[in-house]
């Protein structure tokens, strides 16, 4: 596994892990890229860099997807899951016919896609997607910058401490509420209701905008 052995150079072993089951494994095994369950099988579902990016779950995370692409046309596109997300709530989605193509950045309340990303693949073809984003990844690529272009993990792990995998750093108020993105404004808080809270608070701003969807329904 080159790429994801490139990704351990850079971020360091896993700082937690949690096992996947072959059970778990066999009913993701039709539905996500074949390298997938190669990563979930030698490293489980894990956090690294001290929770800076974490591989997780799927099933855990499908009310929240199901929320934030409704009434979006990619609700339409593709069924997405989440394999991974960072420690400030932005969720990376793979879509069973177009891999590793849709991030939702939840704190600026927005969903983010490469037009040529949505294209159907075959499971197996989709694998690059995911090779792609774990090996071309620098540990500054989940972190976050504040008001002063400065960024954030690491002082918010100093002064709030480590995350816990159902943990994330939020602002409040929310970045789509007026409020500003400084330290003092995180807090650690539980990820599942603060995105759902999140998602409460407007509708998503969409890419591409210029995209005929209809073209990309499944």
């Amino acid at each position: 596994m080159p790429h994801f052995e490139y990704f351990i150079e850079k971020f360091g072993e896993a700082t937690y892990s949690t096992p996947v089951p072959e059970t778990t494994i066999a009913r993701w095994v039709d539905k996500l890229p074949p390298i997938l369950m190669t990563y979930w099988r030698e490293e489980g579902w894990a956090g690294y860099a001290n929770g800076r990016v974490w591989t997780v779950n799927p099933d855990e995370y499908e009310d929240i997807v199901d929320v934030w692409l409704e009434e979006t046309p990619f609700a339409n596109i593709d069924n997405f899951h989440v394999i991974a997300r960072r420690a400030f709530g932005s969720l990376y989605l793979c879509g069973e016919k177009t891999g590793r193509s849709v991030t939702i950045v939840c704190p600026n309340n927005e969903i983010l896609a490469l037009k040529n990303k949505l294209k159907p693949k075959s499971l197996h073809d989709q694998d690059s997607s995911i090779q792609s984003f774990f090996g071309s990844r620098e540990p500054e690529d989940f972190d976050y910058k504040d008001t002063n272009g400065k960024l954030l993990f690491e002082r918010a792990v100093k002064k709030y401490g480590p995350l816990e995998p159902d943990e994330m750093y939020g602002f409040e108020p929310a970045l789509v509420m007026g409020g500003s993105a400084t330290l003092d404004n995180l807090r650690r808080l539980k990820l599942d209701p603060h995105l759902h809270i999140l998602r409460q608070f407007d509708s998503p701003t969409l890419p591409f905008s210029n995209i005929d969807f209809d073209k990309l329904i499944k």
